[in-house]
Parts: C-alpha cells; sequence; structure tokens
C-alpha cells in the first residue's frame, strides 16, 4: 500500500493538479503582459504536448421552454470533466466567479477552475457545483 496521502474529498485531483501545472508552466515561460488569447494558445499547445483531451472556446446554447436564449463561450472544457476560465489581471471580480458558476450550471460540470495571470503570478480558484 502506498504511503502517500490520497484525498476523497477533492473533485477530479490528478487532472486538477495536471491542469494547475499547465498554468504556471505557461506563466513561468510568458510572464505577465499579454493578451487573453495568447495565455490561451499556450495552454493549448500545452494541453496537446502531454496529451490532455480539451476543447477550446466551447458553445454552449441556453434554452426556456425550448426557445434559444443565450449562448455561452467557455475557454475550455478538459476531458468532458472540468471548465477552465482564464482572465488576465491583478484581482478576482465577483462577475468572473459567477461567469465560471453558470458555465457549472449550465453544463452540469462539478468543477471549474477559474484562473487569473496577473503582475505578481498565477492565481487560481477552484470553483464547485455542488447541489
Amino acid at each position: 500500500m502506498s504511503n502517500q496521502l490520497v484525498r476523497k474529498d477533492i473533485i477530479y485531483p490528478e487532472l486538477s493538479y495536471k491542469i494547475i501545472g499547465i498554468l504556471f508552466e505557461v506563466y513561468n515561460e510568458l510572464g505577465f503582459g499579454y493578451q487573453e488569447k495568447y495565455y490561451q494558445k499556450a495552454i493549448e499547445a500545452a494541453f496537446t504536448k502531454l496529451g490532455v483531451k480539451y476543447k477550446s472556446q466551447c458553445s454552449y446554447l441556453i434554452r426556456f421552454n425550448g426557445k434559444l436564449v443565450g449562448r455561452y463561450f467557455m475557454d475550455f472544457v478538459i476531458e468532458d470533466k472540468i471548465v477552465l476560465e482564464i482572465k488576465i489581471g491583478d484581482y478576482y471580480a465577483h462577475r468572473n466567479f459567477n461567469q465560471v458558476k453558470g458555465y457549472l450550471h449550465a453544463t452540469n460540470y462539478k468543477l471549474g477552475i477559474l484562473a487569473n495571470f496577473t503582475s505578481s503570478g498565477l492565481k487560481y480558484k477552484r470553483v464547485l457545483n455542488i447541489k
């Protein structure tokens, strides 16, 4: 039996740790100051290199009584399990959390990661969809 502590209270621990590692790798290589689209392209390259299955700029239709009322565009959906939303700037805006919560609610995914590329480093928050 392994001496390694296995946490049972974290959703998708191995995959989320891999994603966070990729985000740090991108930040360490690029630093701060680029537009979001360049971080997104670098993240895509890292996912491809490591064999992580992902979709970028995923469209999700929002319907009410069978009628289309809106559309979400998520930065990434990783292995059909985790939503990753990336931002640039030095603080988390409440609207960004709400954005990720909306994605999770609409898709029924259990975990979102909100990542900010800031002037003082990469910051991230896990956002859960537990009902």
